[in-house]
């Protein structure tokens, strides 16, 4: 298990649909290890979707303050309601983006024990399953922003959406 390199915004693979997992094979379980490692390698991370380290497979892990939760080719079944509120990305440090989700989701996901269960999230957690869920769709945070809702976390001044859209589809 090893912590992996996150890519950043600009790299196409963020720009891909990941594949389904087909079999929960060592080497796939492996992926999920590490990816756990590397969410938890500095405290405040929220979630991190295999295309972020350069695999593109539909696996998922976070951990949005209720604990380690992993998925792995999942499947929304049902959204609800709508929240507005700031969301950051691993792949594009030090900005923030007022987004617009929905306020509840159920989706259908498989463990790493090969069962599907369902799980049921509410406000944050509904916000992070649908962001990270995005990711396995090559969706990134910025391509829900409006123009004017782009922070500088650092600054709090507003940053050019244009531009920030631009430099993640090169």
């Amino acid at each position: 298990m090893a912590e992996k390199e996150i890519l950043p915004f600009g790299d196409p693979v963020l720009r891909k649909k990941a594949k389904p997992v087909e079999e929960l094979t060592p080497k796939m379980l492996r992926i999920l290890d590490d990816m756990v490692d590397t969410l938890y390698a500095e405290e405040g991370r929220a979630g991190l979707a295999a295309p972020q380290i350069g695999i593109l497979r539909r696996m998922i892990v976070m951990d949005c303050g209720e604990g380690l939760i992993e998925l792995i080719n999942p499947e929304i079944l049902e959204i609800q309601g709508e929240q507005i509120g700031p969301e950051a990305c691993l792949s594009y440090p030090g900005f923030t983006g007022i987004v617009e989700r929905a306020d509840y989701v159920k989706i259908k996901t498989l463990t790493r024990s090969g069962e599907w269960m369902e799980l049921e999230g509410h406000d944050y957690l509904a916000r992070c399953i649908q962001h990270e869920i995005d990711h396995l769709n090559g969706i990134l945070f910025i391509d829900h922003v409006k123009e004017g809702q782009l922070y500088r976390e650092q600054t709090k001044q507003k940053a050019d959406l244009i531009q920030a859209l631009k430099l993640s589809l090169k």
